[in-house]
């Protein structure tokens, strides 16, 4: 492995050694290239795998080492000794050897910058030296403290240098539980040790050797300015009484950071958007205002790693910062360097060290540099694969391995709960290594917030929570682990000092229910725990984890170890291959909640919406100029004031308002109450969590309306819109994304208020669902409150009792939401939302039309029959007749026929309740059909054939088509009945107007469908049966009154006879029209007797009245019928109701039956008496005719029995109709028995 690293890039320049070896580090200008790039040696042997990839490094091109002259002085300071050099760049702690100190928060820093290792695929986050501390517990003596914290599966390891600790605790106070802690159960008398003359020469010896080793003329650069050297000494954390001979580490030179965002950075190589300042907040990339400001940063929060690796040990993935400084040049492309004093042998634990080093940087091969008091002796070069063998430090590189799995299992194990603090300790020369949680341990005392770590490890809950949501493409799935985090997150901090971490998580919580889509079925809307063994749970209870390890032993001192989470008995066991496996099985609670209803769904968007409302809110500190409002107090909610606003009239003006303010929102103008600035985090965050409210609320709306719940779905719309309102007020520049959520909440309170209206039977019920308010809701237009009134739709949200408001105000919001389409280019962009909305608004302008003409039609109904048309009729047809052109145009502009065609019937139909009211202005024995009359059934008609030439065809709506044609029909049939029965002749002609009722009558016997089967047959049946009756009638009435023109008499006969035979058999069909049928057959009769009195001779007569007894036959079915409903209604007890006929039929008319029944029997007994006559005379004239005979034999008994069931007046009516059957009957027997001719 080694042989080709070094032939690769021997003697080429050091950039190309860095693409292909992948040993060397990346240049400043090289360090944005990607990862992959550094392809990592395999180094260590067989026996155990390693790979290294450097992800950044801040280091320059590496310089070669020189080689010092033997006896070269190390005690002397060369002549660039602590001068900044081009070929150092920002290593300047590494140049000072410094690199043994680690920073409190280095892993946080690393974290933060790659942010996509965190919680997924990388195990460890730490500084390479406290690696190398852990990996060393067996060997070592020394005491090992080092904080952990969990984010997700990946652990954070940091220094927790405790003696420093307790140093700041005495000045600050910070850590005193820890300390007195520390001191009850650890180490009694302790005190701060001094480090020893000894350490402090070593370290500058270190410091001159790698200066001289620089390989350069030693052209020293000047030294940093003041400005430079101020913040790298705030944060770096040697106390200047220990160092007061050694200066502040060196930053980057500002050359080679030219944007002002990345300089208050440090040595961050990274572009600006990955720093730590720049934290995106939600799925929709609106990039929020930077989180920490410079304060914040300076807490060592940088990543002050000249190299961050991820150092893959076996199969530990691991993000580590080194500073070990590297050198190259010559034959060797990468060499560490080392100073070794001659007189103290090599040992074991100085052995791994190097080891570890060379395998996390990929550096083939070890130089050391022998000295005897200071004075350079010889240098030596070793392989990396070789250390381990070196004489005196011997050590099993399995054994490593071993120890590595073991403590990475034993943390992961028991560091369970994410956001806690956990602390590794282990004594000096003590074999017993101890876990304690910090956090319940600090929860234990007053102040939870007193630990340190509570800010970075919330940050970096949230930033890794951030980072999750960015990746549109594979989110879904990681929303359990996002939504713990964030829960995390939140728990950890204190709401008055981070109010923006907390709204930005608490939106962040909101964004992962989806609101806009429809919810999954099964298993795809829970994310899929990736790694369950790995998951962790924010609720995850303290449990005695008597591990099959015995990890709890008996300790000298019982109350340390009820303390404890976790103990590792003897370091000796960390050496047993598996001995800790990672066993525990944490429960995998980071399933995201499946919601069963949308309305739970919702209210979780809601309640976290109100906890980031809170924490804005609190953060704005204008709180004084605001009136105190009480959130649990209800804001009082103006229901009274419909009576002054005077209905409709008063919602064009808000409607004029509001059209106004959206046109001003396009330029963009922000009136916050609460004194917001436009552009602040507090304004941003506001603006989202607003909308997000508007939104949760509208679909709860959506969602009790589909459960017709209209009070509830009112009460919901009106908390959307107010949101939506507010948004409005805060807004500067409105997304037409926006404006389009306001047209869709527009409209559904259109349909609410619509569906209210139509439900008015139910009204004390939804004003009370609309009127009840939650704790929620309350605080959250509380928050709304600080900002605006929230008054901008109140016209569109009241609960009216009125139905005309109700429609009223059902038509402004589809027109707003209509409006709103046309401001940009909404309209073209959402064609589906548009044509709904006009469909709406047709809809609904019919429902207002139909309710006017209905108005209308009862005015006309109170009023005295002599009264002329009142002005307030008028005013309702007026009123009435443009919602429906309104109506109509709007579903001609979406080309919805069926609907428009609809529409256009109704128009018909107040056309005629226009024709009805001019109707009864005269007096009733007077009254002629008036002009008026004409002219407004002649516009029904109009409107009727408009209605069906909009259909086109029957096939496109059958229902609507037969609906039209019927109406049309039933028009055309009234004009025609009453020219007939009021006829105009102080205008008109007879002739004339019997041409038009003809005429009316064919058309409306033309648009009658009389074939089709269908629930309206009989009813067409009875029309044309009707019809074709009064036709008949009409033309047997001109033939009584006419004289003259014998082809025009000989017309009218043909005309009349037709249309009677036509009625006759037309109302045969129907069970319920025996009356009619027999006052048609009567007709006829009267029609063959009138056309008796022309006739000269007794043949004629004789054939005339022999057709007129075949009509009087053919009752026989009439009178069948009533009978059977007279047996029936006989039936019935008193009390009851008369059961219906087979097609329901209304009860007998018994007047009509009687009157009927004495004209039929005159009638039959005058035609019988006729007959008897003109047989008798024949038969005195003429030789006997044995058929003639018969007839007169039958006649004369039937005319006998007639007589006899006349006489009697007592007779009930049933027997009456009884006996005329009978007759009847025998008639027909005489009759056919004789072969009597008759006519059709």
């Amino acid at each position: 492995v080694m042989g080709d690293a070094k032939d690769a890039g021997a003697e080429a320049p050091p950039a190309t050694v860095a693409a292909r070896g992948g040993l060397s580090l990346l240049s400043q200008a090289e360090s944005e290239e990607p990862p992959a790039q550094g392809s990592g040696l395999f180094l260590g042997g067989s026996e155990v795998k390693s790979r290294a990839v450097v992800k950044c490094s801040s280091a320059p091109p590496r310089a070669a080492f020189a080689r010092l002259e033997e006896k070269t002085d190390l005690k002397l300071p060369p002549a660039n000794w602590l001068r900044e050099s081009a070929k150092l760049g920002p290593a300047g702690t590494t140049i000072l050897g410094n690199s043994k100190k680690s920073k409190p928060f280095s892993s946080f820093g690393m974290a933060y910058d790659f942010i996509d290792s965190v919680g997924n695929d990388v195990d460890v986050v730490s500084d390479s030296e406290n690696i190398k501390k852990l990996l060393k517990i067996p060997y070592s003596k020394s005491h090992v403290s080092m904080a952990v914290h969990r984010i997700g599966r990946t652990l954070l390891l940091d220094e927790l240098d405790i003696q420093e600790l307790f140093m700041r605790s005495s000045q600050t106070g910070d850590w005193t539980w820890l300390k007195e802690f520390y001191q009850r159960l650890i180490d009694q008398k302790w005190q701060r040790k001094k480090k020893s003359k000894e350490h402090w020469y070593q370290k500058a010896i270190l410091s001159k050797f790698l200066y001289y080793s620089i390989n350069g003329d030693g052209a020293a650069q000047p030294v940093p300015s003041d400005a430079e050297q101020q913040e790298p000494s705030s944060s770096d954390q040697t106390p200047d009484s220990e160092g007061a001979a050694w200066p502040a580490p060196f930053e980057m030179p500002s050359s080679v950071s030219e944007d002002p965002s990345a300089s208050s950075q440090g040595s961050e190589p990274l572009e600006p958007s990955c720093l730590v300042g720049h934290v995106a907040s939600a799925p929709k990339e609106q990039n929020l205002t930077t989180l920490f400001n410079d304060g914040e940063n300076s807490q060592g929060l940088k990543n002050d790693f000249v190299r961050n690796i991820l150092w893959t040990f076996e199969d530990i993935h691991m993000l580590v910062g080194s500073n070990m400084p590297i050198f190259g040049g010559g034959r060797y492309p990468a060499v560490s360097l080392r100073l070794r004093d001659n007189n103290k042998p090599i040992n074991v634990l100085t052995g791994i060290d190097y080891w570890l080093d060379n395998l996390i940087c990929n550096v083939p091969e070890l130089v050391m540099c022998f000295h005897v008091n200071g004075i350079v002796q010889k240098y030596e070069m070793i392989k990396t694969e070789e250390i381990p063998n070196l004489e005196n430090s011997n050590f099993s590189t399995k054994v490593i391995k071993d120890i590595a799995q073991n403590i990475l299992s034993f943390l992961k194990s028991n560091c369970t709960k994410e956001g806690h603090t956990y602390w590794l300790f282990k004594a000096s020369g003590s074999d017993i290594v101890k876990l304690y949680d910090l956090t319940t341990l600090c929860e234990e005392t007053e102040d939870k917030y007193q630990n340190p770590f509570t800010m970075p490890v919330a940050v970096l809950l949230y930033k890794v929570a951030c980072n999750m949501m960015m990746k549109k493409n594979q989110n879904r799935k990681h929303y359990g682990t996002i939504r713990t985090l964030l829960l995390n997150c939140v728990k950890l901090l204190d709401k008055s000092r981070h109010p923006q971490i907390i709204a930005s998580a608490n939106y962040m919580l909101s964004e992962l229910f989806q609101l806009d889509e429809p919810k999954k079925e099964g298993g795809s809307d829970s994310p899929l725990n990736e790694n369950s063994d790995e998951s962790y749970s924010e609720e995850e209870e303290e449990m005695p984890d008597s591990d099959e390890n015995g990890s709890y032993s008996t300790s000298s001192d019982p109350s340390d170890d009820n303390k404890a989470v976790a103990i590792i008995k003897s370091v000796g066991e960390l050496s047993v291959p598996e001995k800790y496996k990672s066993i525990h099985q944490i429960r995998p609670s980071c399933a995201f909640p499946v919601c069963h209803d949308t309305e739970e769904r919702c209210r979780l968007v809601l309640s976290y919406v109100l906890e980031g409302l809170k924490s804005v809110d609190s953060s704005i500190k204008k709180e004084s100029d605001l009136p105190a409002a009480d959130p649990s107090t209800p804001i009082p909610l103006k229901y009274e004031d419909e009576s002054t606003r005077g209905g409709p009239e008063g919602l064009e003006k808000q409607m004029a308002l509001f059209l106004d303010k959206m046109g001003s929102l396009q330029k963009g103008s922000c009136s916050s109450q609460s004194g917001m600035i436009p552009g602040s985090w507090q304004h941003k965050m506001k603006l989202q969590l607003i909308l997000k409210s508007s939104k949760a609320y509208y679909i709860l709306s959506d969602a009790a309306m589909s459960l017709q719940k209209y009070g509830r779905a009112l009460r919901y719309i009106k908390l959307a819109l107010q949101s939506h309102d507010t948004y409005c007020c805060l807004c500067t520049n409105m997304l037409s994304e926006v404006l389009l959520f306001l047209s869709q909440y527009l409209t559904l309170c259109g349909d609410i208020q619509l569906m209210l209206a139509q439900n008015a039977n139910n009204r004390a019920a939804h004003l009370e669902e609309f009127n009840y308010q939650t704790k929620e809701d309350q605080e959250i237009l509380h928050s709304l409150h600080r900002e605006s009134s929230c008054q901008g739709f109140a016209w569109a949200t009241d609960l009216s009792t009125d139905l005309e408001s109700q429609l009223s105000v059902s038509c402004k919001c589809y027109e707003a939401a209509n409006e709103i389409l046309q401001f940009s280019d909404l309209k073209s962009q959402n064609p589906e939302h548009y044509v709904q909305v006009l469909k709406r608004m047709g809809n609904v302008r019919n429902e207002i039309g139909v309710f006017y003409m209905n108005q209308a039609a009862a005015l006309q109904g109170e009023r005295a029959v002599s009264k002329s048309v009142s002005a307030a009729e008028q005013q309702l047809w007026k009123k009435s007749f443009s919602c429906f052109e309104k109506g109509i145009h709007n579903f001609e502009s979406i080309d919805d026929a069926t609907n428009a065609a609809l529409l256009l019937c109704n128009t018909g139909r107040l056309m005629r309740i226009c024709a009805q009211a001019h109707c009864g202005a005269e007096d009733e024995f007077k009254r002629e059909f008036s002009p008026e009359e004409g002219l407004y059934y002649n516009k029904a008609v109009d409107y009727y054939l408009k209605a069906l030439r909009s259909l086109g065809t029957r096939d496109i709506h059958p229902v609507v088509w037969d609906s039209v044609n019927w109406e049309l029909s039933t028009t055309y049939f009234t004009m025609a009945t009453l020219q007939q029965d009021y006829a105009p002749l102080s205008r008109k002609a007879q002739e004339q107007i019997e041409k038009e009722v003809s005429e009316a009558m064919m058309k409306s016997l033309k648009h009658c469908d009389i074939d089709s089967v269908s629930a309206r047959q009989p009813l067409c049946q009875y029309r044309a049966a009707t019809i074709h009756h009064r036709l008949a009638s009409m033309y047997h009435s001109c033939l009584r009154n006419q004289v003259g023109d014998e082809h025009l008499r000989k017309q009218h006969r043909v005309l009349a006879d037709l249309h009677y035979s036509k009625a006759a058999k037309l109302f045969q069909l129907l069970k319920d029209a025996p009356c009619e049928l027999l006052r048609v057959q009567l007709e006829r009769v009267a029609f063959a007797e009138f056309q008796m009195t022309s006739q000269n001779s007794n043949v004629g007569k004789l054939k005339t009245l022999s057709g007129a007894l075949d009509i009087m036959v053919r009752t026989e079915h009439a009178f069948q019928l009533i009978r059977k409903e007279l047996m029936e209604e006989c039936d019935q007890p008193k009390g009851g109701e008369a059961a219906p006929a087979a097609d329901s039929s209304p009860n007998l008319n018994r007047e009509e039956v009687i009157k009927l029944l004495s004209i039929f029997e005159s009638r039959l007994s005058f035609l019988l008496l006729q007959s008897i006559r003109l047989l008798s005379s024949s038969k005195k004239k003429s030789s006997s005719n044995i058929e003639e005979d018969a007839i007169l034999r039958t006649n004369k008994q039937i005319y006998s029995q007639l007589l006899r069931a006349s006489a009697n007046k007592s007779t009930a009516l049933v027997e009456r109709v009884g006996v005329i059957v009978r007759v009847l009957q025998q008639l027909a027997h005489g009759r056919s028995g004789a072969g009597g001719s008759g006519v059709q």
